[in-house]
């Protein structure tokens, strides 16, 4: 589980934050923010004749002042209440393929500041607002700002609880660590009156009596929007309402809020897009991650580059490059991983007990619950990462120990076992469908827009690797070897049973992985050791500082007592040819049953061995035994 200062991160965003520089500015002189500094004088006699012959009015035009080289023919139809500032405008802004000429027409302004060559127009009513060069609300309805609206700032999630426990509140630049960090460390009273506070003093500073439409964003044919702070480049168009939102932007990661989309009380950070008549409601999208086609988003937070289409998630911490892109329910997860896959009605919102809504699920890294999966509550899958529930599984409340497995439902009925549990294939994942691992590190790291977040994208990793260890450790130690086994018999299987065949091959496979871990940590370890022109004949016996390489040498030295460098490394040759042979051959069953059943399978699939991560993998193979020829060539043997 991450852990990261919170409040520290809470008070770099009150030190760097654009969002909360660009309201100080506002807050000191709206104004000026809105002219770039540029110079503001009252209308002479001879520009009031010219707007009113322009069809426009005003409540006082001596409230009304414009910038120097001001242009009373860019200014029709529109009338102006309150304290109003208007700059120059002289050039265009380019909407739907046309060049439009800036200016204010067809509109009603209401103490705002409209900035050089912005683009206002038919807009029943501008309230309180803060328009920036460039910028264009076009074919809106009201757009306006109420007195110390905090743009979304200091809304209380309820993460995993539905009835609150792990509360977290939010600040626009906060992340899936943040969240994380919080929600788990409810023990923790000092740090969460510490992060209350912090955020607190975020949020004041956040408020602010005028809305911000920023450079170069565009607020298009939209009905309401109220209190929004809008970064610069972002495109509002055609949405149904916007409110109490602070959308974070900027040129390269511009936010699109489109299409009949309804976003209230939330964040939305760089390059995030809510089309498609998506709801997102008193949440947090992070950055690069979107909500699509009808899809629900209330109370949580998403991830980045995780989608969310047409399904449904409440009260739920979701993490990043989860798939979710079908009608389904996600409710009450605690889910910071990520890295997993909701498919098609699935139904992963078992919190209510019938006495409170008060369940919660942590499904861990990598899960994959599949097609109309129904999952009951509570249940912690944390130490099981990349598991697959199979289509259909109705799994009963429990906690799974055993990494990379296969969820399925009971083909057979056996005496002595209830009816309710699934079967449990340990280390499935590894040893049949090693292709989907293989393509989700590639698909991650070619999908991946973020820009401040950073991931890991091996599977390969202590942490995962120590789970496997400990997974390995509780199927070795059973105490009568059965045909059958459950909880009863290995902590750690849930209300599942598992076989004897099962337990056997989830040992030699975890074992596999386990050595292949470390023997490629030993690779790296001698490369880099000799590139410095260090010796390396004690490197397996002599402790290390560094953690990582310390692990792995700890597990060489259990794995393999009295192997020396040379044998090591001619075993982790073949191991990697193993590596690519079972990728390919996970492919291949698509093909053999695909060829079986569609006519023309063959014409329209890519075979196995011409797959792109089937071949990438067999290049990486190629490529590390060629490496390690080239170090044991070095060593002398």
């Amino acid at each position: 589980m991450t852990k990261v200062d919170a409040v520290g991160k809470v008070k770099e965003a009150l030190r760097t934050s654009e969002f909360l520089k660009a309201i100080a500015e506002v807050k000191k002189d709206p104004q000026v923010y809105a002219l770039d500094g540029v110079r503001v004088l009252p209308l002479t006699q001879e520009q009031i004749s010219q707007l009113e012959r322009n069809g426009n009015s005003a409540e006082d035009w001596s409230k009304v002042k414009v910038a120097e080289g001001f242009d009373p023919d860019r200014v029709r139809n529109c009338r102006f209440l309150g304290e109003v500032a208007l700059g120059r405008f002289q050039g265009t802004i380019s909407l739907g393929g046309a060049e439009l000429p800036s200016g204010v027409y067809d509109s009603v302004i209401a103490d705002s500041y409209i900035g050089n060559d912005a683009l206002v127009q038919d807009v029943k009513l501008l309230s309180r607002y803060v328009v920036r060069s460039e910028a264009a609300v076009v074919g809106c309805g009201t757009v306006f700002t109420g007195p110390g609206t905090s743009f979304g700032n200091g809304e209380e999630l309820p993460i995993a609880i539905e009835t609150g426990g792990r509360e977290v509140l939010t600040y626009a630049e906060m992340d899936v660590d943040v969240a994380e960090t919080i929600a788990s460390s409810r023990g923790d009273k000092e740090l969460l009156s510490a992060y209350e506070e912090a955020v607190g003093e975020y949020v004041e500073k956040a408020r602010s009596d005028y809305g911000v439409i920023e450079k170069g964003a565009k607020v298009l044919n939209t009905g309401r929007v109220e209190g929004v702070y809008v970064g610069p480049y972002a495109v509002i168009d055609n949405a149904r309402t916007v409110k109490n939102v602070t959308i974070l932007s900027n040129e390269d990661e511009a936010v699109e809020i489109s299409d009949g989309a309804y976003v209230v009380s939330s964040i939305v950070q760089w390059g995030c897009e809510v089309t498609s008549m998506a709801i997102v409601d008193t949440s947090v999208l992070t950055e690069h991650s979107h909500v699509e086609r009808h899809g629900k988003v209330t109370e949580s937070l998403i991830g980045p580059n995780t989608g969310v289409a047409e399904g449904e998630v409440t009260a739920s911490l979701l993490g990043p490059f989860v798939g979710f892109h079908h009608q389904a329910l996600l409710i009450a997860a605690f889910w910071p991983e990520g890295k997993g896959n909701v498919a098609y009605g699935a139904n992963i919102g078992g919190n209510h007990t019938s006495r409170a809504p008060d369940q919660e699920i942590w499904p861990g890294e990598g899960t994959f619950f599949g097609l109309g999966v129904n999952i009951k509550f509570p249940s912690n899958f944390t130490e099981a990462p990349y598991s697959i529930f199979a289509t259909g599984v109705t799994a009963l409340p429990q906690r799974i120990s055993f990494p990379f497995s296969l969820i399925n439902t009971p083909a057979v009925v056996y005496p002595g076992v209830s009816p309710g549990y699934n079967e449990i294939v340990p280390a499935y994942v590894l040893r049949d469908n090693l292709f989907a691992l293989k393509r989700n590190e590639g698909k991650f790291k070619a999908r991946n827009k973020a820009r401040r977040t950073k991931f890991v994208f091996s599977v390969f990793r202590k942490d995962i690797v120590d789970l496997m260890i400990n997974a390995r450790r509780l199927l070795q130690d059973v105490k009568e070897i059965k045909e059958i086994y459950t909880e009863a018999d290995i902590p750690g299987l849930g209300k599942n049973y598992m076989l004897e065949g099962s337990r056997v091959h989830a040992i030699e496979t975890y074992t596999f992985y386990i050595r292949y871990y470390a023997l490629l940590g030993l690779k790296e370890r001698v490369e880099k050791s000799l590139a410095e022109g260090c010796d390396v004949s004690d490197i397996l016996d002599v402790p290390s500082e560094d953690p990582q390489w310390e692990h792995r040498r700890r597990i060489l030295a259990q794995e393999f007592p009295g192997m020396g460098i040379h044998d090591l490394l001619k075993m982790l040759k073949d191991m990697q040819e193993k590596v690519a042979r079972d990728v390919e051959e996970s492919k291949r069953k698509d093909d053999k049953r695909g060829q079986c059943i569609i006519p023309d399978y063959a014409e329209v699939h890519i075979p196995a061995e011409d797959d792109k991560f089937v071949r990438q993998t067999w290049d990486e193979a190629i490529k590390l035994q060629k490496e390690v020829d080239r170090i044991l060539e070095k060593l002398g043997r």
